[in-house]
């Protein structure tokens, strides 16, 4: 009888040190995996494109006016994979092209501004750097505006995982 049960527990022994082994190999395969989509937003891909999400205020969540950026939300576009995918999408929504059916839901933007234009991008230890043009009278004004437009590039920038906090150059652009 003690030969059977020092027979089970070599067993037992084998496949609990086995299912370490497997859970190991499984969990490093995925934490790989989840670094490398760190590389792109968390994204579905379809035909070559990565589906990105661009922040503009809604108007007619903010049923008070408060101008809180809590109120600047996505609409969703998909582009063409890059290599640049941050500088991409920062650069579409500057573009400001809301369709017909975002602004009927309440989305608005002061964007476009044709002298308002993305010069660089910067990626260092999860702070992202943005240097944009400066266009006297287009980044001051009152607090909200201003807030608003702020909210609308931080936000944008801050669904890509490796972004942990944004820097906006010149630092006087979106002030009061």
């Amino acid at each position: 009888m003690k030969r059977k049960s020092k027979k089970n527990l070599k067993r037992l022994a084998f496949f609990a040190g086995f299912s370490v082994v497997i859970l190991v190999v499984l969990a490093s395969f995925y934490l790989g995996r989840r670094s490398a989509e760190q590389e792109q937003p968390s994204i579905t891909l379809t035909d070559g494109k990565v589906a990105v999400k661009l922040y503009y205020y809604n108007k007619l969540k903010d049923k008070l006016r408060t101008f809180d950026p809590k109120f600047v939300l996505p609409v969703e576009r998909r582009i063409p994979r890059g290599k640049a995918p941050i500088q991409d999408t920062i650069k579409l929504l500057l573009q400001g092209k809301l369709r017909w059916q975002e602004k009927s839901a309440g989305f608005d933007t002061e964007f476009p501004n044709p002298e308002f234009k993305l010069l660089t991008v910067k990626l260092k230890d999860g702070v992202l750097t943005l240097k944009f043009t400066d266009v006297p009278g287009f980044t001051s004004g009152g607090a909200s505006r201003v807030g608003l437009l702020a909210a609308q590039i931080k936000k944008t920038a801050l669904q890509f995982p490796q972004v942990k906090e944004v820097r906006i150059i010149p630092e006087y652009l979106f002030q009061p």
